[in-house]
């Protein structure tokens, strides 16, 4: 080999080393301002709650009616912004912290099943829901930092 065609490869080498490196590094920047995917799916939380409820919850409630009340949970989340309808590839632009509180939401879904004929014979059952379909929300990555007590309070 001659010392041009060494030069060549090494070159060549460097070329493809930058045009790969600026790739990754590119493609590192758009993934981290684009918001996570985090996939819910209706059926499948409606399963993950059920099977997460206590006995006695379980016993009192349809599974029929904890779909509903998770619709409900997530038109309470759209209103507060929360569910954007469009999310695809779009920045996270959250201008201010919304905290959702499990008392505010416990209230919401009561209000929202009396409003819709389901009946709860325990209003535990309402606050076993939310519970549960949090633990949901953060097993499939959805949920952001738990804020701090003085935010909540």
């Amino acid at each position: 080999m001659d010392a041009v065609t060494i030069v060549f490869a090494v070159v060549a080498a460097v070329v493809v080393f930058v045009i790969a490196a600026a790739s990754v590094g590119r493609e590192a920047h758009r993934l981290d301002a684009v918001a996570p995917r985090a996939t819910y799916s209706l059926d499948e939380a409606t399963d993950f709650v059920c099977d997460r409820l206590p006995a006695d919850s379980q016993a009192r409630l349809t599974p029929h009616e904890v779909e509903q009340l998770l619709v409900f949970h997530m038109q309470w989340l759209h209103a507060q912004g929360l569910q954007p309808d469009r999310v695809v590839d779009r920045p996270q632009d959250i201008a201010d912290p919304v905290v959702v509180t499990e008392d505010t939401l416990t209230a919401y879904l009561l209000g929202e099943s009396e409003r819709n004929d389901i009946d709860l014979l325990d209003d535990v059952d309402a606050v076993h829901v939310v519970e549960a379909h949090l633990a949901y929300f953060e097993a499939i990555g959805a949920v952001g930092p738990q804020a701090p007590l003085d935010d909540v309070i």
